[in-house]
């Protein structure tokens, strides 16, 4: 240890420092650091020495930006170090508590589309509301993230993601606000629909307006802490990563990393799709009993974005003991720093802090080409994942004919960790075979090519569509097709606002049992049965134990189809290797701008993704959704409403389709990536990606 001190002395000038020895004494720098003795808790700083040394130290930390970026410290909170605790100061701890934090983002943002979504068909909101609460995440992320990343590049980036942890929690707490403080929900009260005369038809209901403005407000306000805080997690996280292991292990990291986004956004499917059950239109009488378990309900979810906000502080204090930079560090980006680089010119540049520096590092990167095809690439894929995890269980919902509830749980645990598999294989496969960034790009167009063969298999595994009277059946010849109203029901006062779909005994589905024209129903082995159905005229009749013939049962008629399976496995694999790019993509941006670049290049690519991805993907899926409607509620005040039938050929087409373009767009963009990187020297562009075993061959070959 004393001969550490003794090389960092005057003797040795800054300028004679080989980049060697930067890495060895910022090593050593850290063991100096490092706490002795056998005591819990000691508080440290640097230690006293000559003024010789004081005077050369700072120097050399002032002239040389290696040895100031590679500077390794112990793990501790402020001054208070653990000796003990020094074992987890490495990447590998950081990122246990790093994939828990975004785990939990995970579940929010699923939670909260599930409860969006809930609240959107409770409520009829307009199109304006509907984008407000949708794109405010997208919004806010997209005008703070070049912040954040040109100025979080530069501190200690784990003290970053710990607010992010800080700023997670909270946002969770907003979402869960409206349910925790308006226990005055009001539940609406439908009659049961069936064929009256006589009846008074009550189509106009809305929840608690205290309520509807709370909820708005808190979503809004936590959809927007959301997104300050996802910016330091997927931005800076990112670099930190990168900057702390070897080239050839960053595609596990990070593939790591992805994979728990998912994964979290999967958790929050299965544990949120038994509370959509409150959101399925239902014609019962409604009890008392019934009004406990809608309450209940609305618990439900503030205890779940409760559990998610204590679990993303859990990792607040655990974050925070991370230093600027964890051990092994200083001798990776020292090795690092001897490769071949295609834009050395900007290799040893310090960038400035100011906002005119921020505009003219991002100008740099604007005028890169690769760099643009390479964002845009990663927003047409981000349009792929949108509509497998907004469009995908309706459309399961509609094709296999199955409950929302079923359908989201079907998505959940199957379909969408099929992205978190895909994203991890996708860093392991790249890490194991050390690609470069030619290699990366090949990998991206062969997966996206294989995507989409299995996008045509998917357009044929659906299901026949089920003769529905009014809409594809006319009542037997009496009424007309798109309309529900035939003489056999006219006399009913019939609303299409009260959606409760029955099958009849000629295995013909009906919108309610009062487009039906049944005028009884009775509670038989707590299944409902209905009786005296004067549209229902044909099929075999079953007796109760009442001796009453049975016309229908609730429920859409049986599809006698048994493709959901091959389904499953055909849409798996479409997702597999659909994100199999994602991390390749990622690793060739930051192996394609400079070192002092890589989180701007994050942060820029991240608002290509934002513009051209994420905030027009929900309107275009939701437009999808929408043209695929062929039957929609139309008596709600005046205004637009649910939509309760889809056309299922139609559905399949749009959404595959629109799947299909991105991923041709993706196969576009980076085959001109890759023919663009041609104009770059061939050593560079085919070394990156390998890691440096002897320093000094390296350092001769380079001079």
């Amino acid at each position: 240890m004393q001969d550490a001190r003794v090389d960092m002395g005057p003797q040795a000038s800054p300028a004679q420092l080989s980049e060697d020895t930067l890495a060895e004494e910022a090593g050593n720098a850290t063991k100096r650091t490092l706490p002795s003795g056998d005591g819990l808790i000691k508080f440290h700083g640097f230690p006293q020495q000559g003024n010789d040394q004081a005077v050369a130290r700072p120097a050399l930390r002032k002239k040389t930006r290696e040895g100031k970026e590679s500077l390794e410290r112990p793990c501790g909170l402020g001054c208070i170090v653990i000796p003990s605790c020094q074992r987890f100061n490495n990447i590998q701890c950081f990122l246990v508590f790093f994939c828990i934090l975004v785990v939990s983002q995970g579940i929010v943002f699923g939670l909260v589309d599930l409860s969006i979504d809930t609240f959107q068909k409770e409520n009829h909101l307009g199109t304006s509301e509907n984008l407000v609460l949708s794109l405010t995440y997208d919004i806010s992320s997209c005008l703070i993230v070049l912040f954040i990343s040109h100025y979080g590049g530069r501190g200690n980036i784990p003290r970053w993601i710990a607010f992010s942890s800080f700023l997670v929690g909270l946002g969770s707490l907003f979402f869960a606000f409206p349910y925790i403080s308006d226990g005055r929900y009001q539940l609406s009260a439908d009659p049961e629909d069936t064929c009256q005369e006589m009846k008074i038809i009550k189509t106009c209901r809305k929840v608690s307006p205290s309520f509807q403005a709370k909820y708005i407000a808190s979503f809004i306000l936590g959809q927007t802490v959301q997104g300050i805080a996802g910016m330091p997690l997927y931005i800076l996280g990112r670099v930190f990563i990168d900057n702390s292991v070897a080239p050839h292990s960053a595609g596990i990291y990070l593939g790591l990393m992805d994979a728990s986004l998912i994964l979290g956004y999967s958790l929050a499917y299965v544990i949120g799709a038994p509370l959509m059950k409150g959101a399925e239109n239902n014609t019962f009488p409604i009890s008392v009993e019934d009004i406990d378990d809608h309450h209940k309900w609305l618990r439900s979810w503030w205890i779940y974005f409760g559990f998610v906000s204590l679990t993303a502080w859990i990792t607040l204090i655990p974050l925070s003991c991370f230093p600027h930079s964890v051990g092994g560090t200083a001798k990776i980006k020292a090795e690092k720093r001897k490769q071949l680089h295609p834009f050395d010119k900007f290799k040893d540049k310090e960038l400035g802090t100011s906002i005119k520096d921020l505009f003219a590092n991002t100008w740099v990167l604007m005028k890169n080409p690769v760099f643009i095809c390479l964002a845009l690439t990663k927003a047409s894929e981000s349009l792929v994942l949108i509509g497998a995890s907004e469009f995908l269980p309706i459309y399961i919902e509609n094709q296999f004919v199955l409950t929302r509830t079923t359908a989201t749980k079907i998505a959940g645990l199957v379909l969408l960790p099929g992205g978190a598999l895909g994203k991890l294989l996708g860093g392991i496969i790249v890490s194991k075979l050390h690609m470069s960034c030619k290699a990366l790009m090949r990998f991206t167009i062969v997966t996206s090519v294989i995507s989409l063969v299995f996008f045509g298999f998917v357009i044929f595994v659906r299901c026949d569509t089920i003769p529905f009277a009014g809409i594809n059946a006319d009542y037997d010849g009496t009424g007309q097709l798109g309309n529900l109203t035939a003489p056999c029901n006219s006399h009913c006062r019939c609303s299409s606002s009260l959606y409760s779909a029955i099958c009849g005994r000629d295995h013909i589905g009906y919108f309610s049992p009062c487009f039906a024209g049944c005028i009884q129903s009775k509670i038989i082995q707590d299944h409902k049965a209905y009786y005296n159905c004067s549209c229902i005229q044909e099929g075999l009749t079953t007796a109760d134990d009442q001796g009453d013939f049975i016309d229908a049962r609730p429920g859409t008629c049986d599809a006698k189809c048994y493709k959901l399976p091959l389904f499953i496995a055909f849409i798996f694999s479409t997702i597999l290797f659909s994100v199999f790019s994602g991390v390749p993509n990622t690793l060739t941006i930051l192996r394609i701008v400079s070192d002092n670049q890589r989180s701007l290049a994050l942060g820029l690519a991240l608002v290509f993704l934002r513009i051209f991805g994420t905030i027009p993907g929900p309107i275009v899926f939701k437009m999808t959704a929408d043209i695929s409607c062929i039957f929609r509620e139309t008596e709600y005040c005046g205004d637009k409403g649910n939509c309760w039938i889809y056309n299922k050929m139609k559905m399949a087409y749009l959404l595959v389709g629109i799947c299909c373009i991105c991923k041709v767009v993706t196969i576009f963009f980076t085959a001109i990536a890759f023919c663009l990187c041609k104009y770059l020297p061939k050593d560079n562009s085919e070394i990156l990606h390998m890691p440096v075993k002897n320093p000094t061959v390296k350092k001769k070959r380079k001079s």
